[in-house]
């Protein structure tokens, strides 16, 4: 490699060279290491990181400092050389003859089937003082890390993106307007070479040939359309599992994930594999561009699978599980929750009674003394409901938050919290709760404005969404938030806030509510991604609430228009969750599948050998469809009050198997349509 000193004035080598050093920004770290080494302090120095981090560009910065410091350099690119023994001697040779002479070893991972060799047998031979620099895509074997011979000879460089204020260098050093960087940063991160390539574009929106670029340099080919799938799904899912993988593709998962955990740009936590951010962003925007339909049909299957998974976790691993599946929405979210990665600092506890002072204290300094007590009593009445939240280095009680799940709040618990009696009342006027029905309320305490409040409310955001979706017969669910706080990930959830402003002393609160009957989990996950804030209790497409009363009442009246297709879709019933969801799933419009349901729930009666007279008046009369009650009681051989008495029981019966189905699910003990 030449120097911008081996050019003359006029030449377009000395130009170009030039160009680079200044756009050549940060890595401090990696020079000071790098000029530690030159003065012996280790012999290799090994730098890995994904495609277009900056590693060529490092090289090229220690060429001159090696000059500089009058050492002999040899620069190898592994993209132009036989990965071969004889060959990579034939360049290397001198720091086996000169102890000054410094290796710089560019895109190794093109000679990676070297490093054992390397490792064995050339570097034993590299003269004391000689230095040796490594540079390629993969972190080095393992095999370096357990043998204690390179404990004290090796120091191993991951190389990672630009921090924000050496990205900005960058773009100043490119020249990119000061309008459009803020654009180009939220696309390219601290990627350099995204950086360079989307400041080259001009800082606009980046265009398909820009991330088709960037494909090529950060992914490059993959063996088959099995990992490019494989690929596809970790870019959009939260974290990647074998157990994901299995689940959304035919092909072996093992084999599948054992290749990605070995790229690059692949990142590891406690709960799976998770590409580089922007590796994540190009191969998704990639796929929505090359197949929308193919995009939207894999959406589905994981969306499937990590809604299953929030169903069945054990409850630690609620809110991971329920991070999981909001993430496949993180475009509707804020920007500050949508890395869940963040949240790693802290982690979630039942309450301690240890930690009910510490609550009470926050309480009381964050929003008054009448809050402070409202906490100190759901603590001592519900202990249960409560999640702690501690730093995860020390233990330190940070937050709490409370899921009260009140069938029915008493006289004492109303008068105790003005907000639970405000939800409680708004519930009532509102949709009341039936039999078996509950509500919950969900409460909060954390410091305001201190750090990690962002990932604090994430945390007992997905906590609550847990719950929702994993409760039976919840009717309503209402959050509680202090007065003006941000709320917009909450109606961009479909949650609205209801015009009802309660107080506890000087805190003032917002109160967002949701009926689950209305809106079920499965038709919520659905609406989740609307981007209007809907009308606080109200909104298009909501499902009917019916009383047990007026249920009955539409059940009979269903059967009495049985055989009228016209008459049955103007029936209440087809907007209840029970029809709505039997209709989905069918693909059918939800008047046939009332006709369908209510022949079911008929024809199932006459499994059974007590309601087989139920099943035959309820028949005859509906089915059949004689014109009269009365040529119906002769056709069964009935007197006519037997008759009507059977056919009273079965409609009730209809009408109590169906209600069970309502509010238990079609799966229900009682019902099995």
């Amino acid at each position: 490699m030449r120097l911008a000193s081996d050019y003359e004035p006029e030449q377009l080598g000395r130009q170009v060279h030039l160009a680079r050093e200044q756009a050549f920004v940060g890595r401090g770290a990696e020079l000071a290491a790098f000029h530690a080494a030159l003065h012996g302090s280790h012999s290799v120095l090994y730098v890995h990181g994904p495609g277009g981090i900056g590693k060529s560009a490092l090289l090229r910065r220690f060429v001159q400092d090696a000059a500089a410091a009058n050492r002999p350099v040899v620069h190898i690119d592994g993209r132009g050389l036989v990965a071969s023994p004889e060959a990579f001697e034939a360049e290397a040779a001198p720091v086996l003859r000169d102890p000054r002479a410094v290796l710089l070893v560019d895109a190794f991972e093109q000679l990676q089937e070297l490093e054992e060799w390397l490792r064995e047998e050339f570097l034993s031979r590299v003269r004391m003082g000689a230095l040796v620099v490594l540079a390629g895509r993969h972190a080095p074997d393992v095999r370096w890390h357990a043998d204690p011979g390179w404990a004290r000879a090796l120091r191993v460089m991951p190389l990672r993106d630009l921090p924000p204020a050496e990205a900005r260098a960058l773009l100043d050093s490119c020249g990119v307007p000061e309008e459009s960087r803020e654009r180009v940063l939220a696309f390219a991160g601290g990627h350099p070479l995204a950086l360079l390539l989307t400041a080259a574009s001009g800082g606009a929106e980046p265009e398909h040939e820009l991330v088709t670029a960037l494909l090529d340099q950060l992914v490059g080919e993959v063996p088959s359309a099995a990992h490019r799938q494989a690929l596809e799904v970790s870019a959009h899912a939260y974290v990647t599992t074998e157990d994901l993988l299995r689940a959304v593709l035919t092909h072996d998962a093992e084999e599948l994930f054992r290749w990605l955990r070995r790229l690059p740009f692949m990142e590891s936590s406690a709960s799976g594999l998770y590409p580089h951010a922007l590796v994540r962003e190009i191969l998704e925007a990639d796929f929505r561009w090359r197949d929308r339909q193919g995009h939207a049909a894999m959406h589905e299957r994981v969306r499937a699978h990590l809604a299953g998974k929030v169903r069945t976790a054990a409850d630690p691993d609620v809110p991971g599980a329920v991070a999981a599946l909001l993430h496949l929405h993180r475009g509707d979210q804020p920007a500050s929750v949508r890395d869940a990665h963040s949240t790693a600092g802290f982690r979630e506890e039942p309450l301690n009674p240890a930690d009910v002072e510490a609550l009470v204290e926050m309480a009381a300094e964050t929003e008054g003394e009448e809050a402070a007590g409202c906490a100190a009593f759901w603590a001592g009445r519900r202990p249960e409901a409560f999640r702690v939240y501690r730093r995860a280095a020390t233990g330190e009680p940070v937050a709490w938050f409370a899921w009260l799940r009140l069938p029915g709040p008493d006289q004492e618990e109303l008068a105790a919290d003005p907000v639970v009696a405000a939800a409680w009342a708004h519930a009532r006027a509102t949709a009341p709760l039936r039999a078996g029905e509950h509500l919950a309320v969900a409460r909060m305490w954390l410091p305001r404005g201190r750090p990690g409040g962002r990932a604090l409310t994430a945390m007992m955001r997905w906590r609550a969404v847990g719950e929702c979706l994993r409760s039976e017969q919840m009717a309503w669910s209402y959050w509680a938030l202090p007065e003006h706080e941000a709320h917009e990930h909450l109606w961009r959830c479909g949650i609205g806030r209801i015009d009802v402003r309660p107080r506890v002393g000087d805190a003032a609160y917002d109160l967002f509510a949701h009926d689950w009957r209305a809106v079920p989990p499965q038709a919520w996950l659905e609406r989740f991604g609307r981007t209007t804030a809907p009308e606080a209790g109200g909104g298009a497409g909501r499902l009917a609430v019916l009383s047990r009363a007026e249920f009955g009442e539409a059940v009979r009246q269903a059967l009495r228009h049985f055989s009228r297709p016209g008459a049955l879709a103007a029936s209440p019933l087809t907007r209840t969750r029970l029809v709505t969801e039997r209709a989905g799933r069918a693909g059918r419009d939800p008047a046939t599948a009332l006709h369908d349901l209510l022949r079911e729930a008929i024809d199932a009666l006459r499994d059974d050998p007590r309601s087989v007279k139920l099943h035959r008046a309820l028949a005859v009369t509906y089915v059949s469809g004689p014109p009269t009650q009365q040529l119906a009681a002769t056709r069964l051989g009935l007197l006519f009050t037997t008759y009507r008495r059977h056919l009273t029981a079965g409609v009730e019966r209809i009408g109590s198997d169906l209600w069970h189905a309502e509010l238990y699910g079609v799966a229900g003990p009682r019902h099995r349509l």
